[in-house]
């Protein structure tokens, strides 16, 4: 249950991310191979500043994944690692984010997707299911496969198939509200998504922590 719940959150976060980025700069943030075609287009047709402000987009996210490595040092989700400082720093990158977004300047999508490839690489594997939050090309091709298998009568991985269905609906559903919010709220839409990673990896250390002093008080216990 906590997988699919916090699948959902993080793929909600980066939808909400995503059409706030998108609203206000025309350049995605939390998949790459847009920007990527970006720098290659704008560098065929000689707009070199445009060029390298997309690149910058993609060495961010690049350097957030390098870090969420850094401080995970796991690519399998598991219960225990350092996710709650990793979702903290997520938070506190997003912030930023919000600042230079209302202020125009290139550092707001530059941190937004920082904070997304930190989020997307913190866990690439649960059960041997793939798990990407920040962009949906995998989830709806592994869908694909899933209902082609069906339609063959071959064996289905039912929790695969609903875990991707979980995380489709989290990033639809937050690009929903990204967008809705940035039509109203302009920049400071991206406040929701930094307060709830912020929140949520407070809250996974607070527990963490909890959870460590109730064994080693059993410990201290069984020891007398």
């Amino acid at each position: 249950g906590w997988v699919y719940a916090g699948g959902m959150l993080l793929a909600a976060v980066a939808g909400c991310v995503n059409a706030v980025a998108v609203g206000s700069a025309y350049h995605a943030v939390t998949h790459m191979s847009g920007t990527v075609f970006a720098v290659s287009a704008e560098l065929a047709h000689g707009e070199r500043v445009v060029a390298m402000r997309a690149a910058a987009v993609v060495v961010s996210f690049f350097a957030g994944a390098t870090l969420s490595g850094a401080l995970i040092r796991q690519q399998s989700l598991h219960a225990g690692r350092r996710y709650g400082v990793a979702l903290m720093l997520e938070g506190v990158l997003l912030g930023s984010a919000w600042v230079g977004v209302r202020a125009n300047h290139v550092s707001g999508e530059v941190l937004a997707a920082m904070a997304c490839g930190l989020q997307n690489a913190l866990a690439t594997s649960y059960s041997g299911a793939i798990l990407r939050t920040t962009h949906m090309t995998g989830v709806i091709t592994d869908l694909g496969i899933a209902i082609g298998h069906w339609l063959a009568r071959e064996p289905m991985e039912w929790f695969r198939v609903r875990l991707h269905l979980v995380l489709l609906l989290g990033f639809t559903s937050g690009g929903a509200m990204g967008a809705f919010g940035f039509s109203v709220l302009g920049a400071n839409t991206l406040l929701v998504p930094a307060v709830t990673v912020l929140v949520a990896g407070l809250a996974y250390a607070v527990q963490r922590h909890l959870q460590r002093r109730e064994h080693e008080a059993e410990v201290e216990h069984v020891g007398d």
